[in-house]
């Protein structure tokens, strides 16, 4: 009985010797696990966001009537260059009947009225000069001739404006010829002759018979999400690209954020402005889609890796990457700085000819025989 125990136990030992024996050869026979590794590189890192929008005129003016009525001619198409005073159209007024009546009716009152005071006054003027009645007497007939004169040269004036739309009286104040008020380009004409127009006033927005604006003077104006509003401020560099205008980027800088946002889409956008730096020898169209990138934080030629590269210490969140030293690596804290998402800069801490361990292991490829 014990001999078979015995046999039993060394058996058992015989079969764990030989598993282990199988088990540090199978070991060896494995391939060794590998480290990629990878150095920093001189680079400029550009952090932005990006705003969509159109390139407007920084001032834009709407030229309007001040009388209503009807589009003889216009002298000018859009695309032309103007200056301030040059004529844009001319109008003809189409009286109101009521209106014409009632000024002629105004006309005759006032006729009426001046002839009585007219009379007044002469009676009133010989008894002063034969000393029956006072002086004071006699300047208050004068003083209501007088009132009665200029009320009918104002009716006079009055129908004049209602049939013809001016008057000698009034100047330029009422006129139907249409100026520009500005010097630059017309960018529309939205009427034709024959339209009829409209004169502003305070029910009224009036009809536009021009826009015209300095095209020199060109402006961004686009909007950002209220999750990036908080990332901007004015003076902020902006670059401009236009979508009708290929390779080629221009200059601006941020210059107002609105206080408000409005809700569009079930998002709260902001709107954005920005001066650009126009280049002289490129014409940039009124209205046309843009982009613009507004630069965060940028860091030029300096010592950066890519993010992917970097950890951070569960304690004490400190940055840090992997370091080949000799057959193994070392921990080496790093300082960062700027980073666009992809490559972050490194202040501190690191070497450009450090070569960095890349966390994905790699085998190498086992080779057939």
């Amino acid at each position: 009985m014990k001999r078979k125990i015995t046999i039993t136990i060394l058996v058992l030992i015989a079969i764990l010797f030989s598993g282990s024996l199988y088990y540090f050869y199978k070991k060896n026979q494995e391939d060794p696990v590998t480290y990629k590794t990878e150095t920093a590189e001189i680079r400029t890192i550009v952090r932005k966001t990006v705003a969509t929008g159109s390139i407007v005129p920084e001032e834009e003016i709407l030229i309007k009537p001040n009388i209503s009525g009807i589009i003889d001619e216009i002298y000018v198409e859009a695309g032309e260059i103007v200056q301030a005073g040059d004529l844009i159209a001319e109008l003809e007024v189409v009286p109101n009947v009521q209106n014409l009546v009632q000024a002629r009716n105004q006309i005759s009152a006032a006729k009426i009225a001046l002839d009585n005071e007219q009379k007044i006054f002469n009676r009133q003027k010989e008894l002063y000069e034969k000393g029956v009645i006072s002086a004071n007497d006699f300047d208050n007939a004068k003083t209501a001739y007088d009132q009665a004169k200029l009320t009918h040269e104002s009716a006079l004036e009055n129908y004049d404006i209602i049939k013809t739309g001016t008057s000698s009286g009034v100047g330029n104040a009422a006129n139907t010829k249409i100026r520009a008020t500005i010097a630059g380009m017309v960018l529309e004409v939205p009427v034709k002759a024959g339209n009829q127009v409209i004169q502003a006033n305070n029910f009224n927005e009036g009809t536009t018979i021009a826009a015209i604006a300095d095209v020199s003077e060109m402006i961004f104006q686009g909007k950002v999400d209220e999750s990036e509003v908080g990332k901007l401020k004015e003076g902020l560099p902006l670059e401009i690209q236009v979508g009708a205008i290929e390779n080629m980027h221009f200059d601006a800088v941020l210059d107002y954020i609105a206080p408000k946002g409005i809700e569009e889409n079930g998002a709260v956008q902001f709107e954005i402005e920005g001066t650009i730096q126009k280049k002289d020898s490129i014409f940039i169209r009124a209205g046309l889609s843009a982009n613009a990138s507004i630069i965060l934080a940028k860091a030029e030629e300096v010592l950066s890796i890519e993010e992917a590269l970097v950890q951070f210490d569960n304690k004490t969140k400190q940055a840090f990457v992997e370091v080949k030293n000799g057959a193994g690596f070392e921990r080496k804290d790093i300082e960062l700085g700027v980073s666009d998402g992809i490559y972050v800069e490194v202040k501190s801490g690191l070497k450009k000819e450090d070569e960095i361990k890349i966390w994905n292991p790699v085998k190498p490829a086992r080779t057939m025989g």
